[in-house]
């Protein structure tokens, strides 16, 4: 039987983290998300207390904006370009960006030629 294992950041738990401070948790971050954290915008400022007061899923254009251990459990709806996806927050996100999670690009599907591509296509007849 296995036994599932405690969620550990960097050697502390969620509640630990929870109970961290900004300049507490940046000295666990890497370079980049320290600096980061360091010089958060008045943007992401306001969409942290957002996320904090609320309940319902927040909606975001900041991909590149950190994911926090409050964030955790939280729904976030993340900017693509086109439209808002649903992305429900978990652990092992904390550290990373938002825009990891939501791609902006769809893989494209070659399919046959459209009518007029080629020169024999020009016969075919419209679906």
């Amino acid at each position: 039987m296995m036994v599932r294992q405690e969620f550990m950041y960097h050697g502390k738990t969620l509640e630990e983290l929870h109970k961290m401070g900004f300049t507490e948790l940046a000295t666990l971050l890497p370079s980049e998300e320290r600096r980061k954290i360091k010089k958060l915008t008045d943007r992401e400022k306001k969409f942290i207390e957002k996320v904090q007061a609320s309940k319902k899923p927040v909606k975001t254009h900041l991909r590149g904006m950190l994911i926090l251990p409050f964030m955790v459990g939280k729904t976030v709806l993340i900017y693509d370009g086109r439209a808002f996806q649903q992305v429900i927050i978990i652990n092992e996100m904390i550290g990373h960006r938002l825009g990891e999670y939501v791609l902006t690009r769809k893989k494209v599907q070659h399919n046959a030629p459209g009518i007029g591509a080629t020169k024999s296509s020009a016969s075919l007849s419209v679906k």
